[in-house]
């Protein structure tokens, strides 16, 4: 079996880019904090303030670091029956039963920055101008609930069912995907099917 190209998902990443330099960037404050206080002559009998920081700092390095780590687990790929999202706290297999069509638009087209409030808009700001393709679904395959709750809004364009995929090489993943919906897979294509004996092939010729 042919092994699967994995699509990044950069709506994920964007949002995680975003958190671990800061948790690093507060682990290493709180230590410079922490040891301030232990180098304090009067704060030497003051142990827990020091202890306090210090531990406030391992804790956003440990989350800096996690983040900067979970983000490489975020991607989709495709099969020949199914899509499959994977998240670090979600993984789904979309049938491609449940896929009614797919189509492609800018990312600010899809969610009109004037509709944000500031920080939002900040936030999206990089992702406007990139393309990303649109797969709208008859149904999803576990509660919206759910998947919102573990999804950005930016995975969601309006409240039908649909899923907003947003990939570097978004024309790739939009034809591997509709290449595997309409059975026209390359891989397919080199397994010809032998044309039928007809019978006037099977008498006998002088």
């Amino acid at each position: 079996m042919p092994r699967r190209r994995k699509y990044p998902l950069i709506v994920y990443r964007h949002m995680l880019n975003r958190w671990w330099p800061a948790m690093l960037a507060l682990g290493l404050g709180m230590f410079a904090l922490a040891y301030s206080e232990y180098t304090d002559a009067m704060a030497r009998f003051i142990s827990w303030r020091w202890q306090l920081f210090a531990g406030i700092g391992i804790l956003a390095l440990l989350v800096g670091l996690f983040f900067l780590i979970i983000k490489q687990f975020a991607y989709v790929q495709v099969f020949p029956t199914y899509l499959k999202l994977v998240t670090p706290f979600l993984r789904l297999k979309i049938s491609h039963k449940r896929i009614t069509r797919t189509t492609a638009a800018e990312m600010r087209q899809l969610f009109p920055p004037k509709s944000m409030s500031w920080w939002v808009r900040e936030i999206f700001a990089p992702l406007s101008t990139r393309t990303a393709v649109v797969i709208d679904l008859n149904s999803y395959p576990i509660s919206p609930r759910i998947m919102h709750l573990f999804l950005s809004r930016f995975f969601f364009k309006d409240k039908t069912p649909n899923l907003v995929i947003l990939v570097n090489d978004w024309m790739l993943f939009s034809t591997e995907l509709e290449s595997m919906r309409t059975n026209t897979n390359p891989d397919s294509g080199k397994r010809q099917k032998r044309p039928r004996d007809s019978i006037l092939s099977r008498l006998p010729q002088k």
